[in-house]
């Protein structure tokens, strides 16, 4: 059974935009008094919308985020978008070779990915085929928007393979019976301790080992 469709997250898999993000976030909630650091966004935020995010902290800290929080963070940090943002190493290289279709299911809001691809050149490549968290009820760990994205490409479930940099995106993958590549050469995850991933799910760093991966890839029935 081949893989049909590969979906991929965009923060840290394409984007490599975490490390970007975490710094905005850090200093925006440092001005409130909230101390946070790169280890605390990594575990309590990759790959979780912003309103589970401004949930957390408003559950960890007692106070809820000012109204205008959301809208300061977003233009913050697509300025530092505009200026700084590249493409995870080698993704374009391997994107102009990639026979199989794909399209990107994120958590980020659509302004934030339209952004994002603008940034990348990647706008017209992904038109249409870009899918948020905004479009389901339920968010990353949740299979929704994979799910999604899957019946809107006219993907059944088994045949999709999804492209994860976080242990949410993982889950979601997983509860959506889709195969599932961790990716780990975003910068936010260059030097850390590897995560701990569930029972055969592999984690690759470079782009280039991915067209064997792809031609790997079990059956859908060997999904773990």
């Amino acid at each position: 059974m081949p893989v049909k469709l590969i979906i991929f997250d965009c923060d840290g898999v394409i984007a490599d935009s975490e490390v970007l993000s975490a710094s905005v976030l850090i200093d925006r909630l440092g001005a409130l008094g909230i101390a946070v650091t790169p280890d605390d966004v990594r575990r309590d935020f990759l790959g979780r919308s912003f309103p589970t995010v401004a949930t957390t902290i408003r559950q960890r800290f007692g106070n809820p985020l000012p109204a205008e929080f959301e809208m300061d963070y977003r233009t913050r940090l697509l300025e530092r978008f505009a200026a700084e943002l590249r493409h995870t190493p080698g993704f374009m290289a391997m994107l102009d070779g990639l026979s199989v279709p794909s399209c990107i299911a994120t958590s980020s809001s659509p302004e934030r990915a339209g952004r994002t691809l603008q940034v990348l050149g990647l706008a017209d490549r992904f038109a249409g085929r870009v899918f948020t968290a905004s479009q389901v009820r339920r968010g990353k760990p949740a299979p929704d928007l994979f799910l999604f994205a899957a019946d809107r490409m006219g993907c059944a479930p088994a045949d999709a393979l999804v492209i994860e940099d976080s242990a949410p995106g993982i889950a979601a993958a997983l509860a959506a019976g889709m195969r599932i590549l961790h990716y780990a050469g975003g910068a936010h995850l260059r030097g850390t301790d590897p995560m701990v991933l569930p029972d055969g799910v592999q984690s690759f760093d470079n782009w280039t080992d991915f067209p064997q991966l792809l031609t790997d890839q079990p059956e859908g029935a060997d999904i773990p």
